[in-house]
């Protein structure tokens, strides 16, 4: 196997410059600390030995040769907006920054496809969509994003529930192997069964199996109309039992999002965003795209009804853009909102089954307010995938704190799991849910990840110890 990996040595630099350029690498203390972690620290906090901004394939694939002759890690970072703990350099080596490479290609119109390298951000890819008439769905909080980004950890978001996650966006992949080949998965078509699909196997990935260097989307046509509603309830219970509801009707919601009065509080005081629903201790927002106006007006008449004879407050219209725009502004702010009302976050990102949306929820508060934290559950409830966001207050010590949240974790996990959920619904295993795992895939499926991880990466050097570790 690869450990221990070699330390790097001035004549590895040198060859890294070599390939590349000495304005673009960085060595030891050079190194900002930015690039130490990403956005969750309590993930790990690791150096890279050399960091290094590449501009194309043949960089990448010079680089990860001769990383694999000299058995050196590498890591492959985008925006580092990561909640997992994955872009890190748990043992050193070579960080490897793509976001100079951040070509987005002409739309290709015939196909409704876009192509882009990896270092684009989504909010990018949606404009340049959008510029020419045609939508890319995907969409998670983290606009800043980079698409490399999203795809390698199939990220899903607020409209998963009508159209699904990156995944069913991405039609072929360019990507280096870790031996330094070049491969290329899949090609620009509708349907491929050409063998096994490895290329969904690379999404998702979390950087463990290759570098992305260049991914082709699906674009659909832009929905003509669109319509928000914010249905207010006495209780967050309430809230919640209100989604199986919602998803019985006949028509598809685009998104489903609940939130606690305490949390838009919170977004409301600390980034003066203004959510324009003032009654109901939660909210459920529901979101509705429509070809005609007809079929919009069917979907919003049909769902408020069922609010209200649900035992919504209300079932208020953000019938403008500015109104849905302010709606939705504080369902995204909801991060940096509580990053700035607490000392420290931490978060359980499970899945769980829709029907066991209010059941997980329920039992979640009282778990880790036995734990003495403060909690705040939201989350896409069209797909399951609920947020319960811990934050921590200055009272509590260092180690209360670490010792409070691994507690409910435990618990949060173990009910998950009892629901028939899973360990992450987007934000991925990366280092910091590494250690729940096999509770919930089991041996043998740790086994089949292992000989997979083998398969790509024989030597274990691209991103070690993320999702699954050997031991040393």
């Amino acid at each position: 196997m690869a450990y221990p990996y070699k330390k790097m040595t001035s004549e590895d630099f040198d060859y890294i410059r070599s390939v590349t350029a000495s304005d673009r690498v960085w060595v030891g203390d050079e190194i900002a600390k930015e690039y130490y972690r990403d956005e969750m620290p309590e993930y790990g906090v690791f150096p890279p030995e050399l960091y290094v901004e590449v501009l194309n394939k043949e960089e990448i694939s010079a680089i990860m040769a001769y990383a694999y002759k000299e058995n050196i890690p590498v890591v492959c970072r985008g925006a580092g907006t990561g909640l997992a703990g994955g872009a890190t350099c748990k043992y050193g080596g070579i960080m490897l920054s793509v976001m100079r490479m951040n070509k987005i290609f002409p739309i290709d119109r015939k196909n409704q496809t876009i192509t882009a390298e990896p270092g684009a951000l989504l909010i990018d890819i949606q404009a340049a969509a959008a510029a020419g008439g045609l939508f890319y769905p995907p969409d998670p909080g983290e606009k800043t994003a980079s698409i490399g980004g999203n795809v390698i950890t199939n990220a899903g978001g607020m409209k998963a529930v009508r159209y699904g996650l990156t995944r069913d966006f991405v039609r072929c992949i360019e990507a280096v192997m870790p031996d330094g080949s070049i491969m290329n998965f899949s090609s620009n078509v509708v349907k491929n069964t050409t063998g096994y699909d490895v290329k969904d196997l690379v999404i998702g990935s979390e950087g463990t199996l290759c570098i992305l260097t260049q991914v082709t989307l699906k674009l659909l046509p832009a929905p003509t109309c669109t319509c928000t509603l914010v249905m207010p309830f006495r209780s967050l219970e309430e809230c919640a039992d209100m989604v199986p509801k919602v998803l019985e009707l006949p028509f598809v919601p685009t998104a489903i999002e609940f939130l606690e009065r305490e949390l838009i509080d919170i977004v409301e005081r600390n980034l003066n965003k203004m959510f324009p629903v003032k009654q109901g201790e939660a909210v459920l927002i529901v979101m509705y795209d429509a070809s005609s106006k007809q079929e919009l007006d069917s979907a919003v008449e049909a769902a408020a009804e069922a609010a209200l004879a649900n035992g919504a407050l209300d079932c208020c219209i953000a019938g403008t853009p500015e109104r849905a725009g302010a709606v939705w502004s504080v369902r995204g702010g909801i991060l940096e909102g509580m990053k700035a009302d607490s000392v420290a976050q931490e978060e359980c990102d499970v899945v769980v089954p829709r029907a066991r949306i209010a059941e997980y929820v329920k039992a979640a508060k009282k778990i880790a307010s036995a734990h003495g934290i403060r909690v705040e559950p939201c989350g896409h409830c069209g797909d399951g995938n609920i947020h319960t966001e811990m934050l921590r207050g200055p009272e509590m010590s260092d180690q209360e704190w670490k010792e409070a949240t691994y507690a409910s974790l435990v618990e949060l996990y173990a009910l998950s799991k009892e629901l028939g959920g899973q360990l992450s619904g987007e934000h991925g295993i990366g280092n910091g849910r590494l250690e729940f795992l096999e509770e919930f895939a089991g041996p043998r499926m740790i086994a089949l990840y292992k000989a997979i991880k083998l398969a790509f990466d024989d030597k274990l050097i691209l991103n070690p110890g993320k999702v699954i570790e050997y031991n040393k």
